[in-house]
């Protein structure tokens, strides 16, 4: 009897192993042979399931924001204004080897992504997502009396992601002095100056 594939499954497998090699190695190196070899398959599995490697690394990055959204799902549970803020912003950082493998493979996909196409496409309309919930969570903040700001609140979310992906990428080129407490004392500092404001 045929032995029975489950197709999303395996889905996966390849996702993951795509996930492995950038991660390891850099994503040039995610090869769609790369890619094969690390999930114990042949090309032509790979070819069953997806188009080709750009479609790969797609799903993977996808997945990661998957699990990101999910992680953040629960953490902002029963939060609102500044308290959601802090913790989304935090999370956002590399501050344990999860959120640093998540930071490296989403760093990992800038440079590919500027050569436009889906990457593109999929990056812009992920980071737009993210600045329209630090621009509400802003909101609400300052609807609530827990900051005050003369500054436009687009622009204190543009310099919050900035200075989220600033970190995030000086902790990855600077480990010995950018630490994971170097991250969060900047990070804290910039919520607490808007909070005294108020």
């Amino acid at each position: 009897m045929p032995k029975i594939v489950d197709h999303e499954e395996r889905q996966g497998e390849i996702v993951a192993a795509a996930r492995r090699v950038i991660l390891r190695e850099g994503i040039e190196a995610a090869t769609t042979r790369a890619i094969a070899r690390e999930a114990g398959y042949s090309n032509g599995v790979l070819t069953h399931y997806f188009a080709g490697k750009d479609e790969i690394l797609l799903s993977a990055l996808r997945s990661s924001h998957r699990r990101i959204v999910e992680r953040l799902r629960g953490k902002l549970a029963g939060r609102t204004g500044l308290a959601a803020l802090r913790e989304l912003l935090l999370d956002n950082l590399p501050l344990d080897d999860e959120r640093a493998r998540e930071t490296a493979l989403e760093v990992g996909f800038w440079g590919r992504s500027l050569t436009g196409g889906t990457l593109l496409e999929v990056q812009r309309e992920e980071a737009a997502e993210l600045r329209r919930l630090v621009r509400s969570l802003l909101e609400a903040a300052s609807a609530a009396g827990e900051i005050t700001t003369d500054e436009a609140l687009d622009d204190v979310a543009e310099r919050l992601l900035a200075l989220v992906d600033g970190l995030s990428v000086h902790r990855l080129l600077y480990p010995g002095t950018v630490t994971a407490g170097v991250l969060r004392r900047v990070m804290e500092a910039e919520l607490d100056r808007l909070a005294r404001a108020a």
